[in-house]
Formats: structure tokens, sequence, C-alpha cells
């Protein structure tokens, strides 16, 4: 890592260089003492993400998408000095005190996204005492991003819209459902599948609800948005674009499940019932992707002018 400001005859001299083995060193060694003080965040989040992959896998690469966003602001980062600054103890002891009255502290702080806040707060003051104030212009993106979608949102907090999301799921699969030929009924968020003489029940729980699947389209809504869009306006609308894709996908998901559970209630438990959830997201992909595909041909390129002052 080498810090190049401009002397006055406008050339670049090294203010403080450091060798790539001790720069990887001093990296991996504070990295690995992250893990270890905050450890029960760190395996419940991977707990969460392996039990249910459909709905907080994504927490698993979004480090990986964070790193990536740095990696593109790799030439603003090494053009600015960097200039340790000793404020960053300040988050630093606070986001490790607060992780620690979290977990040793009164029962109601024990609570995963509660220590999300003690991990950000270290973070922070990591990068301030080793890079000072100048590089958080391009990092503080990424370690928002990091924070908000890198973790698993709690049941309470997903609840509050859950619901409504429950309510949705079901009357759009019970309209496609009998738009395609299938008997159903629905009786609140429970949908009734009539097979012949034989009626199977599918209830529209909260893992059904579309709310985790709608989590996962706004995190790939703000990567896609902040690596491939150059407008504001674009921006926005590919995020916002985020809700309708994920509500219509899910709606897709129960109907299939719906359909299913006439050659075998079973289907609609389970595992499979996870599985159906990963292999809705591939289409949902691809229908984003077409989503920004569309909004990048609305970016108008700016006229070239010629040798004569004409545009061209």
């Amino acid at each position: 890592m080498t810090t190049i400001p401009a002397n006055l005859n406008g050339q670049k001299r090294s203010a403080m260089e450091v060798s790539a083995n001790v720069a990887w060193a001093a990296g991996g060694l504070l990295a690995a003492l992250l893990v270890v003080v905050f450890w029960d965040f760190f395996r419940q989040q991977l707990a969460f993400a392996l039990d249910q992959p459909s709905d907080w896998g994504h927490t698993l690469v979004v480090p990986l998408i964070c790193g990536y966003f740095v990696w593109t602001k790799r030439v603003e980062l090494l053009s600015v000095e960097f200039a340790p600054c000793w404020w960053g103890v300040a988050p630093l002891i606070l986001g490790v005190g607060w992780y620690m009255l979290c977990v040793f502290g009164p029962k109601p702080l024990y609570h995963h996204n509660l220590f999300s806040v003690g991990l950000l707060l270290a973070i922070i003051g990591c990068c301030l005492l080793l890079l000072g104030t100048r590089p958080l212009r391009w990092l503080w993106f990424p370690l928002a991003y990091l924070w908000f979608f890198g973790q698993t949102v709690s049941e309470q907090l997903l609840n509050l819209v859950t619901f409504r999301m429950q309510d949705i799921a079901a009357q759009g699969a019970w309209i496609l459902l009998n738009g395609i030929g299938v008997d159903a009924d629905r009786e609140g968020n429970v949908l009734v599948i009539f097979n012949g003489a034989v009626a199977e029940r599918l209830n529209v729980a909260e893992a059904c609800s579309g709310m985790r699947m709608l989590v996962a389209f706004l995190a790939l809504g703000v990567a896609m948005a902040y690596t491939t869009l150059d407008r504001p306006w674009q921006r926005v609308t590919l995020v916002a674009l985020g809700v309708p894709v994920a509500i219509f996908v899910n709606v897709l998901r129960v109907a299939t499940l719906g359909v299913l559970s006439l050659w075998d209630a079973q289907f609609a438990e389970g595992e499979f019932h996870h599985l159906i959830g990963l292999i809705w997201l591939i289409p949902a992909f691809l229908l984003y992707l077409g989503a920004m595909w569309t909004l990048k041909k609305f970016s108008t390129q700016q006229p070239t002018v010629v040798g004569d002052g004409h545009a061209s």
C-alpha cells in the first residue's frame, strides 16, 4: 500500500511505503481479530444463511459484492493520502463495548440485529484508524451496503409488513390458479385447492409472504444500480422495481406450490418448498436484468462536437 501525494513540481513521490506482504498480513490479522471478537454474530449469520438459503443465502454473497464496490474505486482510493485518524478509537471502543453489552448484558439486548450495530461501529473505527477520513468518501457506501444487506432481519421487524405481503401473495395466487383452470378457493391466507373430491389446504405462512425475497431483490437492485447505471433517476427506479418484481415472482411461487399440491401435498412443505423458492429466483433475476437493460436504453448519449462546430 503506497500513498503518493503530488509535490510542487507536479510529480508524484512516496510519502509512506508499506510492502505488499506487510499490508496483506496487517489486513488478515485485523480481519481475524474482528471474527474472533464478533464471533457470535458471524456464527449466527452463517447458520441463518445455510439453514434458509432461499431466504438469506444472499447474505453470503454481500461481502463479495462490497469487495467489488471497493475494487471499482481503487483508483480514487490510491489517489488520496492515507492519514490515520486517532478519532477512530472512539467508534471502535463504542462498537466493541456495545457488542459486549448485547452479548453479556440484559437478555432483551441479545439480538442479532443489535449485534450488527456494534460490528459496524468497530469497522468504521478501524477504517479511521488505518486509513483516515479521506478514503471514507468512497468506502461509506460499501460499508452501508454490507451492514444493511449482509445480515438476517429479525422476524419482529419483518412482521411489520409481512402480513400485508402474505395477503397479496394469497390473493394473487388464487386469481392465477383459477385463471389457469385450477379449482381453488381462498380463506384469508389459506388457499384451498380442490382435486376432485379432495381439498388440499395451502397455508401462505410468513415464509411465503415474499418479504425475504423482497430483501434479496433490494440488495440486488442496489448493487446493480450502483455499478451499471449513471443517472440518479435510473438507480432509484431500478431499486423501486425490486418491490413489484419480488411480489410478482412470489405470487408465481405460491401458485406453483398450489399446482404441485394436486399431485402430492408434501410438495408444499419442507425442503421442496425451499427448492421451489430457489428455482423461481432464476427467472426473477432475468426479469430484473431486463428491467435494467430497458432503463439503460433511456440513457441519452452526449453529442460529440466535431471540428466545424456541429454535433455528430
